[in-house]
């Protein structure tokens, strides 16, 4: 999910910034919109899916074999890319059957949704409400599988009679908590406001975020948890010292 994010905005963006040629195909902008929405989405609920597989291995460790199959895992992600797909197909339609007439100027680094709503000379307005209430369900729902299950997992650390495996339970947290922070904070801060509330500086700034920065940062964040990542960083350290 990371790389097609970086891949569908970051090539694009390089290319244009070396090359002085800022242009994009109707076609490419398509393109651009139906990927991030749907690796967008996508993310919301797989990341509701992690912190549900934590609360399993945590508080029903003797039945996780049996609750998390491999038949259950493949239907929570398959299900999680149709909610996105399904996302993106209604904003893709919906985005490009408005009329756009006089500057088509993107003031943007890619096509995002907002950014193209503002250069339609139609009325937006009621779209911009589906899109708020849509960003609203399709953000608060997992959201609130996460609390639920991350709530039942700081109780059951609470019980725990050895240090040992709290430390064990929180450590097989922490990073997935540290991914739900960065990519949940842009996130709200960028969809759960609409388009006409927000200026162009602060939708560069807020997708500059969950489009590079966070993807970036996502792999190195979930492989410090292992232990030969973390030895074989120390010794670059202690090698950069020498």
């Amino acid at each position: 999910m990371d790389l097609t994010m970086m891949g569908t905005v970051v090539p694009k963006m390089a290319a244009n910034f070396l090359s002085g040629n800022k242009f994009i195909s109707r076609g490419g902008c398509a393109t651009q919109v139906f990927l991030v929405v749907t690796v967008g989405s996508a993310e919301y609920f797989l990341l509701a899916v992690m912190a549900y597989d934590r609360y399993v291995a945590v508080c029903h460790p003797l039945r996780y074999p049996v609750l998390m199959n491999w038949k259950a895992c493949c239907l929570m992600a398959f299900a999680s890319w149709m909610v996105g797909v399904t996302d993106s197909v209604i904003y893709v339609g919906m985005v490009f059957s408005f009329p756009y007439c006089g500057s088509l100027q993107v003031d943007h680094f890619f096509c995002e949704v907002p950014t193209l709503l503002r250069l339609s000379c139609a009325d937006t307005s009621l779209f911009q409400d589906l899109i708020y209430a849509c960003c609203v369900v399709m953000m608060l729902l997992p959201l609130g599988v996460i609390v639920a299950s991350y709530a039942r997992i700081l109780m059951a650390v609470i019980n725990m009679p050895s240090t040992e495996g709290k430390q064990k339970a929180l450590t097989t947290c922490s990073s997935h908590l540290t991914v739900v922070g960065l990519y949940y904070g842009g996130g709200l801060f960028n969809y759960m406001q609409k388009a006409s509330a927000r200026t162009a500086a602060e939708d560069r700034a807020i997708s500059t975020f969950y489009t590079i920065i966070a993807p970036m940062l996502n792999p190195l964040i979930y492989s410090l948890r292992n232990r030969e990542v973390i030895r074989a960083f120390k010794k670059v350290l202690g090698t950069w010292r020498v």
